[in-house]
């Protein structure tokens, strides 16, 4: 059985008017044409949906049914269409934790202030869960700070970050000049877990200059890692967007190192089979 939508607008506007001939002008369609889509109909359902009174048709009992259903998913059909005539698709984000609390919310502040009725859900975890959840495609989109290494997404570079060494007021390193990556190989560092972005760049760029680096503490996010080293349980290193706010009011404090470059590249990515919809694309011009 191959019933279509057509068929059933047929079928409902033939029931308002009683015609098929006033059904064909309101649907811009020739008479036999409405006769054919709904002898078709009946055909299909084995059953005569109309009485033939005089000129006009009457539904009958079996017409009476299928009335109600035939208008329910001729507007949801409707529904469907709208929601993309003005590109509002659902977006569905996954985002590594610096992006996801730090950075994204003031860009989807901008872009709801625009387009409030696009359904948005934001899945915020490590990189690792992150990359996971837009190759089982429960996510269109991943914004990470690691990086990608699967075939089977495309990894694009999208913003550049700066990561910040830093400690408490009452550090010894706390204020000191010219410090050297050799003033790090005995201090107690307090990190991101394995698996988060922050983490994976800092074993590349950093701790392969510190043979036998001592880790104190492995935490599961920003706040737990800015908060152990506020009180003095180490030294870390973070996004300065993630520690802008406590480093201007002093409760943290920055550790320069001379000749070292702590930038990163951010990243989005998306599985190779996944469409591009224009609400995406959309949502993208506000990332930045």
């Amino acid at each position: 059985m191959r019933i279509t939508l057509r068929q059933l607008e047929v079928f409902t506007e033939v029931q308002k008017s009683g015609s098929t001939t006033q059904a064909s002008q309101q649907l811009a369609l020739s008479q036999s044409a409405v006769s054919a889509s709904l002898t078709d109909l009946e055909n299909q359902l084995n059953v005569q949906l109309f009485d033939r009174v005089g000129k006009r048709l009457v539904t009958n009992e079996h017409g009476r049914l299928l009335y109600p259903k035939a208008i329910a998913l001729l507007e949801q059909a409707g529904e469907i269409e709208q929601l993309f005539k003005s590109d509002a698709g659902a977006l569905r984000f996954a985002a590594s934790t610096t992006i996801g609390n730090y950075m994204l919310p003031e860009m989807l502040g901008a872009y709801r202030a625009v387009h409030e009725n696009t359904p948005v859900e934001l899945f915020i975890s490590n990189t690792e869960e992150v990359i996971k959840a837009v190759l089982e495609f429960r996510a269109d989109m991943g914004l990470i700070e690691g990086v990608c290494h699967s075939p089977e997404l495309i990894t694009e570079p999208w913003l550049e970050d700066e990561l910040v060494i830093f400690c408490s007021p009452d550090n010894p390193l706390s204020g000191k000049s010219n410090v050297t990556p050799d003033d790090l190989k005995n201090v107690a560092w307090v990190l991101r877990e394995r698996g988060s972005g922050t983490r994976e760049v800092l074993d590349q760029i950093l701790f392969n200059r510190l043979p036998g680096f001592r880790v104190e503490m492995e935490l599961g996010n920003s706040e737990a890692v800015k908060h152990a080293v506020r009180f003095g349980r180490g030294v870390s290193c973070l996004s300065r967007r993630v520690i802008a706010e406590q480093l201007d009011n002093g409760l943290l404090s920055e550790v320069k190192i001379r000749g070292l470059n702590l930038n990163r590249t951010l990243f989005r990515i998306y599985h190779r089979q996944k469409h591009i919809s224009n609400a995406l694309n959309t949502f993208l011009t506000y990332c930045r």
